[in-house]
């Protein structure tokens, strides 16, 4: 066969297999990728927007109001304010089932504001910045949701998708409160993403957590000329951290016990009359975490009785582990293997090296590989999320895409830098895709959608959810009360 037949055989080929050696999408999932192709420019508009006014905890009214007002304006019915949240919202398209929801986040971490740029340079010094990439997730997540909305107005798949936009991730926990209201109920599976330093279906768990309030009351007194007349809340202050130091040795490994002082005293030549700290407690297992923080109060009373003052303990708001969904995690692995892995620019890499340079990290770049399916560790590691509260009320599929390069310091400017310029914007967009691909095939696919309910029903068994927060509403400070 000569040259000029081989090319006339394989050119038709190519317009069936546009990427060789990739099979053809499905049209649902080619209108998904060109849907958020059409809409990139205005989500990483929203993005960036959200990341430049780096709003915390209950004060995301501007962050909110960009991605209900979008959702909008592509035809989505949008309940504000729900859950006694300002902040939170539900927008919601479609009628019957199956019901699927997407997550949206959108606080900033205070004190590490940072430009876009891979050199550690506030934006404005002291002010907040997205450490943890919710000005990503936020948007990445409505890209998702407009990508469904369109093949439901289109009649190309039927059912309901809602976008649930949850404030106050990293302090209080919004989701909580949302959970109580029972905004889930109806809802057959959620999905939810994070930004990250690999792309990976997420099928591991995280830490259960009790975040409570500790204040101890004294006497007043001359530190000097009467300190006899004194009762020091710092005393009883040290004294308890000092026996939660101790206890440190006597707890399992995957427990976790932090605390700042928030109060220890004013000056130097009065006995203080009060003090307070802002402690938490975790374990991979609510059930393990429960025992320590049992105990933890106990030795609040005990260093009250030590320097004769009295204590009072604050429950602020707890979470629960996130419960795992493998049959989930196999579907979103599968489309995260059609997609094929983010590709970086030689600009990106070398940004990504710079911040590696700077934070001690071997100078790799970006981590491109799509990670395989994982084995679901017993007693995994790392940090804490209300999703779990989520995923004990509905299935629960999870994804964490690279937004930022390898071994990057999370919580960081450097998290930050990257979330305002293109390393982001990719992650964020190729979150949209996968997850809004991962969507059809459960609207698509009853007996696919049954599999992952059935390993929720399993999972959880006979688990009565409690959620770890004291009566009444969300505690939104006063000055952000409208």
């Amino acid at each position: 066969m000569n040259s000029k037949n081989l090319v006339c055989i394989l050119i038709p080929l190519l317009y069936l297999f546009p990427v060789f050696g990739q099979k053809k999408l499905p049209d649902t999932k080619q209108a998904i990728l060109t849907s958020i192709e059409n809409h990139q420019k205005q989500l990483i508009s929203i993005s960036d927007q959200i990341w430049s006014l780096a709003e915390t905890a209950f004060e995301e009214n501007k962050s909110s109001k960009l991605l209900a007002d979008y959702a909008e304006k592509q035809g989505f019915t949008v309940d504000r304010g729900v859950a006694g949240m300002p902040t939170a919202f539900v927008a919601t398209y479609g009628s019957g089932k199956p019901v699927i929801s997407v997550l949206g986040e959108f606080d900033a971490l205070p004190g590490i504001s940072q430009k876009a740029q891979p050199t550690k340079t506030p934006l404005q010094e002291g002010a907040a910045g997205h450490g943890c990439g919710h000005n990503l997730f936020g948007a990445g997540s409505l890209g998702a949701a407009i990508a469904i909305k369109e093949l439901i107005e289109s009649k190309k798949i039927k059912g309901t998708i809602k976008f649930f936009g949850t404030p106050s991730e990293e302090k209080y926990f919004g989701k909580i409160w949302m959970v109580r209201e029972g905004l889930w109920k109806d809802v057959d599976v959620n999905i939810s993403w994070h930004p990250s330093a690999t792309t990976k279906a997420d099928v591991q768990s995280s830490l259960a957590l009790v975040d409570f309030k500790v204040e101890f009351f004294g006497q007043a007194a001359h530190a000097s000329a009467d300190p006899w007349n004194g009762r020091s809340a710092s005393d009883a202050l040290e004294l308890y951290t000092t026996g939660i130091n101790y206890y440190r040795e006597h707890v399992k490994p995957t427990v976790r016990m932090h605390y700042h002082i928030q109060d220890g005293g004013q000056v130097v030549n009065v006995v203080p009359d009060y003090s307070r700290l802002w402690l938490r407690v975790r374990d991979t297992k609510r059930s393990g975490m429960m025992p320590v923080y049992e105990r933890v109060q106990k030795m609040a009373e005990g260093a009250a009785i030590m320097a004769n003052v009295d204590y009072k303990i604050s429950l602020i708001s707890g979470i629960y582990e996130v419960l795992v969904n493998r049959e989930g995690g196999k579907i979103m692995q599968n489309n995260l293997e059609l997609l094929g892995p983010i590709t970086y620019t030689t600009e990106e890499i070398a940004f990504g090296k710079k911040i590696q340079e700077i934070t001690n990290k071997e100078q790799v770049g970006m981590d491109t590989e799509i990670k395989p399916l994982e084995e679901t560790k017993e007693h995994p590691g790392g940090g804490s999320t209300d999703v779990g509260d989520v995923s004990w009320n509905v299935p629960n599929i999870n994804l964490g895409v690279t937004t930022a390069p390898k071994d990057t310091p999370w919580h960081s400017w450097a998290v930050v830098a990257c979330g305002g310029m293109s390393i982001g914007h990719k992650g964020m967009l190729y979150a949209s895709k996968a997850m809004a691909m991962t969507m059809t095939d459960l609207y698509e696919n009853p007996k696919t959608l049954e599999k992952v309910k059935a390993e929720y029903q399993k999972r959880k068994g006979d688990e009565v959810y409690k959620a770890i927060i004291p009566d009444g509403p969300p505690p939104i400070p006063n000055t952000l009360k409208k």
